[in-house]
């Protein structure tokens, strides 16, 4: 009964363990063999082994070579037997690899690090982002989760892709969406601008059930489901046609506009926009004061936000309260 066991937790190893210990305990029995057979020519056990292993990997470096009958019929029979198994052993290991090559191109194969940040859907929009992250935070890893793509069509050491609907649980489980930092979610392009917000939502609360922490940004392009959103724990929500439709009105009141948001949004590259907590000396003070402390640090003050409500450009004498959060342009 107890080989009955020793048998069947060998047949559950993984195939190439099995040829390994197989391929090794083949070379170690040949070089103790071979040892007892020939003791003049391989004077210890380490010898027959050095032997065995130079035989079944076929170099043959001659140094040590049986001289008997007896010792040549051992080296017969390793060769039909030992040689073999570690050809198969090299086939199984390349069969493997490219298997596993294939399942990452494929987006099949399950994420292992942390820290990470998911993106959902694949369209231009998560073309440029992965780009800007990338070139200028060439440390950080994401990984993109999609169900129409065959192939992720960008080649990033740091971008894994997965294969599937983002809403499903195993889908998020092989993006361990457990251990990431944070996920952004895409409208899908491919549907009316209801549906992909409604599919968008059905992702977030998939998303923070199995990841409560997790900091969400969800693109949401209807008025009508950003409160939804919210309710659904999105941390931000990011209103793309109103952004677009912001653009278009400023350009039809101002010819050129968007060409020079454009090359501003360009020009900040290198540099972030960012909230930062006002707290310290900064409350009490008003705008101008502040805005003079910030420049002193080539920071640039862009404006305030006030729990939701945002004050752009305020009077200078706009006073700074606790809670605050100072909009600005790092340099």
């Amino acid at each position: 009964m107890k080989n009955w066991d020793v048998l069947i937790s060998y047949l559950r190893l993984p195939v190439l363990v099995r040829l390994l210990l197989v391929g090794s305990i083949m070379i170690v029995f040949f070089g103790t063999l071979i040892h007892f057979v020939e003791p003049s020519t391989f004077r210890n056990v380490f010898d027959g082994i050095w032997w065995a292993i130079v035989t079944t990997a076929t170099i043959g470096y001659g140094d040590m070579v049986p001289k008997t009958f007896a010792g040549k019929i051992v080296a017969i029979s390793l060769i039909l037997l030992g040689t073999g198994v570690i050809t198969t052993y090299f086939a199984t290991l390349s069969a493997a690899a490219a298997a596993k090559e294939s399942m990452l191109s494929n987006g099949q194969l399950r994420y292992m690090q942390k820290g990470h940040i998911i993106i959902v859907g694949w369209n231009e929009r998560a073309r440029e982002v992965i780009a800007k992250l990338t070139k200028y935070h060439s440390s950080l890893r994401c990984v993109i989760i999609d169900a129409t793509l065959q192939e992720l069509p960008v080649s990033y050491k740091n971008v894994h892709f997965i294969k599937g609907n983002a809403s499903y649980d195993d889908v998020l489980h092989k993006a361990n969406i457990a251990e990431a930092q944070m996920i952004l979610i895409t409208a899908d392009q491919h549907k009316n601008e209801a549906e992909a917000d409604k599919d968008s939502i059905l992702t977030l609360l998939a998303a923070k059930g199995l990841n409560p922490c997790i900091y969400a940004i969800v693109e949401i392009l209807t008025e009508q489901q950003v409160n939804n959103a919210k309710r659904a724990g999105a941390d931000e929500v990011i209103q793309t046609n109103l952004l677009s439709s912001f653009a278009m009105a400023n350009s039809l009141q101002s010819p050129g506009v968007s060409k020079a948001t454009e090359e501003l949004l360009h020009q900040l590259h290198n540099r972030k926009l960012q909230l930062i907590d006002a707290e310290g000396l900064f409350i009490g003070k008003t705008f101008f004061e502040i805005s003079q402390i910030l420049l002193d640090k080539q920071i640039i003050l862009i404006g305030i936000m006030r729990g939701e409500e945002g004050y752009i450009n305020p009077s200078p004498h706009f006073l700074i309260e606790k809670g605050d959060r100072l909009f600005v342009i790092m340099t």
